[in-house]
């Protein structure tokens, strides 16, 4: 999910409106009527504020269609691990616009940033620019700015013409899994797909490629990368009863499971340890360790355990939240059904307790199909409540979403106003404890986090 070339969707209600807001609602205001995917806008405002993406430290640029935050967390948690100074660029956010900025370990502070939003909009003069751009521009500006060791950028839609797709020389390029999503965009297949995705690649740049499911994207990807000759590293993973193992070029390791849920994450932590090696600052392999312990990346299968919502559940229930919106993302949040249902403990790698039975509180954007990303879920769904993402236009009404469960099987469906009435229609409804898990969107993600504080 991104609005790299969409405008903003209507952010969920969350802390009080700050100095930077007015200056973001003028920003949207500046969006082009009819999208074309160019660089053209960006490469103007850097110009005139004289190429802050020059200025920068050594980059690590990550695209792909599932993965890339996580693996961006990853690789933030390992090197801050390591006590190095990392500028993070990541989009969307889940609750305030801040979450995209982190500057040295801190996100960026409202005032800097208004300061910086105010001075982007001064030097673009009102020239039509996405929201995406002029404020990927500002984070170049606040990156080159402040010192650190090094600059961790996710691309928000693509990567050929994606905003972030201005720095010349990265220390190294990544590709987490392809899928389908943005299509309008990006193409219909998974090699037109890939293809823009590989657009990141830089001529004798290293490339770090995650696992493909699908080998028209992984040969698309080796297509591009040969024909610049950026080199394609060697690396892989393997999952054991106690973690799983790592081995590179320059690395062997057994490392503990990730401390993001899903064993999913093993792959995105592999290609996190993979870019690693071809930075020039020193992690060493305890670094690694306590970087995977650390993790933290609100709203990809994370376990709420505090605020009114995890409050309103009775004993023996749990409450997760995942912001997943395309086929990759069923699959995976139906393999950690898979899991659950098989009632492993958090130590081995579940990231869940015992078996409990599945409930779906569940809402889409009519932007994404429904279908790709609920079928996989659906075999393993006891029960779903379907809500409208709030404040957003671009939802699938509950009602529609109902539809969508009953076609992809789920007998026990129903429309709920809100999250939290949701959750307290399928807590009435059973006796016994429950597994129930939020998902479909982003922006519901956000919308919960704020709700629950």
């Amino acid at each position: 999910m991104t609005d790299a070339a969409l405008p903003l969707a209507n952010p969920p209600a969350g802390p009080a409106a700050t100095r930077s807001d007015p200056v973001l609602d003028r920003l949207k205001g500046l969006h082009p009527k009819v999208i074309d995917l160019s660089l053209d806008r960006v490469h103007r405002l850097l110009a005139a504020l004289d190429h802050p993406e020059r200025k920068l430290p050594p980059v690590v640029h990550v695209a792909g269609t599932n993965g890339k935050g996580s693996t961006v967390a990853f690789l933030r948690a390992m090197l801050e691990a390591a006590g190095h100074r990392v500028h993070v660029y990541t989009s969307p956010h889940l609750v305030r616009f801040h979450e995209r900025i982190r500057l040295s370990g801190r996100l960026i502070d409202d005032d800097h940033l208004a300061a910086l939003l105010e001075e982007c909009e001064v030097a673009n003069a009102g020239n039509p620019i996405t929201f995406f751009e002029v404020t990927t521009v500002a984070a170049f500006l606040a990156f080159s700015r402040m010192p650190a060791d090094v600059v961790l950028l996710e691309t928000g839609l693509g990567g050929r013409l994606d905003a972030t797709n201005v720095v010349d020389k990265p220390a190294v390029t990544a590709v987490t899994r392809i899928s389908y999503d943005h299509r309008q965009f990006l193409g219909e297949s998974l090699l037109e797909i890939g293809s823009e995705k590989a657009g990141i690649f830089k001529p004798h740049v290293p490339v770090v490629l995650a696992p493909q499911p699908e080998a028209d994207a992984l040969r698309v990807l080796k297509l591009r990368a040969n024909a610049i000759a950026a080199p394609i590293q060697s690396w892989s993973v393997e999952e054991r009863p106690d973690g799983f193992r790592f081995e590179s070029a320059k690395r062997k390791l057994d490392l503990p499971m990730p401390g993001l849920a899903g064993v999913h994450q093993i792959t995105n932590a592999g290609v996190a340890i993979a870019c690693l090696d071809h930075l020039p600052l020193a992690v060493d392999d305890d670094a690694v360790r306590r970087g995977l312990a650390t993790v933290e990346w609100p709203g990809r299968l994370q376990r709420l355990t505090r605020g009114p919502l995890a409050a309103s559940l009775p004993p023996g229930w749990e409450l997760w939240l995942d912001g997943g919106h395309n086929d990759s993302a069923g699959e995976v949040l139906a393999r950690q059904a898979v899991d659950w249902s098989r009632g492993q403990k958090p130590d081995e790698g579940s990231g869940g307790g015992p078996a409990l039975p599945l409930l779906l509180i569940y809402g889409m954007l009519s932007s994404k199909d429904p279908f790709e990303f609920l079928g996989p879920l659906a075999p393993f769904t006891h029960a779903l409540r379907a809500v409208a993402i709030p404040g957003e236009e671009a939802s699938f009404t509950a009602e529609e979403s109902c539809e969508t469960a009953k076609l992809c099987g789920i007998r026990d469906h129903g429309a709920a106003d809100s999250v939290g009435a949701a959750l307290a229609d399928l807590v009435a409804g059973r006796q016994t404890p429950a597994r129930v898990l939020i998902c479909g969107s982003l922006y519901l993600a956000g919308s919960v986090l704020a709700e629950n504080g």
